[in-house]
């Protein structure tokens, strides 16, 4: 099935290259987009099959996201991000599942994972509260996933919770005016003590131990896999089709251009452009090619049931923020090659390059971090699951 999804998606590239102006315009994206995505089945990619979806490999979602991020940054973006939460709720408690999924498979779901909501123990559940920016795609979607702290009677935290809340229960506040990323519409939500029962709640302890409730009713490899692989890289492969959309651009540019401050040159002539070419060409695939091998690692390990090792788990996180780092090197180095004519705003190559430079500063972006946790792990200093 995903062989044909990816099919569809490839057919679906020119009018998502076409939209793309459109999206920063309309400051998300647009509704025949996200409807046509759907209609390809691309949303059920990493939804569980007893609700309709295909449990999809990974690495056939993440390149789904590529091709479409190479066609619309802003569409590859809010497509990968509402694409794997129906694997994030296929890892909480089987009511909540049903609440989602039981009445409407194509139901979508935003999130904003910061913890910056409060929550406190109540016979049930918890009374929650709190505001959240950078919810994208929230537009799209009727349910949310919101990360936050739950108190203790002293307003201690005592755990770092993900909470699954319905469109009735959160308020969008249109606030989304960026230089970047322009069209995913990642606006705030606005929550104000409302009851969440306990279980649409999701302790960011078992994610960590890949240990949740879900998997009682998807047992399949998809649902073994880490949060903290799946959802990082979640964030860097639009980034990835970013790039390759961006070389696309510039390559077909680069045969094209003649150089007026150069006495007439051929840009396809120069030999300095042919090596910013070179290297941009490589620092991509490298980022995608590491890629592929994280999730196939981690897979094989799925598939048979086994404990995904934590050096494979904490070097699938190195190479997802270097990845990102990467596909960032390569959009520069391209754009400073592309010439004056590339600061046009309506342009394809300087919006890849603000949705790239946009999607940098995510969170699970961070390499300093990341590279840090990988160190220890080198040295044989312990690491936290939570962080990863």
């Amino acid at each position: 099935m995903s062989e044909e999804i990816l099919g569809k998606v490839r057919e679906l590239l020119p009018s998502l290259r076409e939209r793309a102006a459109e999206a920063e315009e309309l400051r998300k994206v647009p509704p025949e987009s996200v409807k046509a995505l759907q209609e390809a089945g691309f949303f059920r990619m990493l939804q569980p099959t007893r609700y309709g979806g295909f449990e999809s490999h990974p690495l056939d979602f993440y390149t789904a996201v590529k091709l479409i991020g190479s066609a619309c940054g802003s569409t590859g973006w809010v497509a990968s991000v509402l694409g794997v939460h129906p694997w994030h709720v296929g890892l909480f408690d089987v009511r909540a599942q049903d609440e989602v999924f039981g009445e409407d498979q194509d139901t979508r779901i935003s999130s904003s994972y910061a913890p910056t909501g409060r929550a406190t123990p109540v016979e049930g559940g918890f009374r929650f509260s709190g505001k959240w920016s950078f919810s994208s795609g929230c537009d799209h979607a009727t349910w949310v996933l919101l990360g936050g702290l739950v108190m203790n009677d002293e307003g201690k935290p005592v755990d770092f919770r993900t909470f699954l809340l319905p469109i009735a229960d959160y308020t969008i506040n249109d606030v989304w005016d960026t230089v970047g990323l322009r069209g995913t519409g990642s606006n705030d939500i606005v929550v104000s003590d409302v009851f969440v029962p306990e279980h649409r709640t999701l302790s960011m302890m078992h994610t960590a131990r890949c240990i949740c409730p879900g998997q009682d009713v998807n047992p399949g490899p998809l649902f073994r896999m880490p949060y903290g692989t799946i959802h990082p890289y979640a964030i860097t492969a639009p980034m990835i089709g970013m790039a390759y959309g961006a070389y696309e651009v510039h390559v077909n540019a680069t045969r094209e251009r003649v150089r007026a401050a150069y006495l007439g040159e051929k840009s396809v002539e120069d030999p300095f452009a042919q090596v910013r070419i070179a290297q941009a060409s490589n620092d991509i695939d490298t980022a995608w090619w590491q890629l592929e091998k994280d999730i196939n690692d981690e897979w094989e390990h799925a598939v048979a049931g086994t404990k995904i090792p934590i050096e494979l788990r904490l070097r699938a996180r190195r190479d997802q923020v270097l990845g990102s780092a990467r596909a960032i090197s390569a959009i520069d180095r391209l754009f400073e090659s592309a010439g004056g004519k590339a600061i046009n705003s309506g342009l394809p190559l300087p919006r890849f390059w603000r949705d790239a430079h946009a999607a940098r500063v995510h969170a699970a972006n961070d390499p300093e971090r990341v590279l840090v946790m990988y160190g220890k792990g080198e040295l044989g200093i312990q690491v936290r699951d939570g962080l990863f």
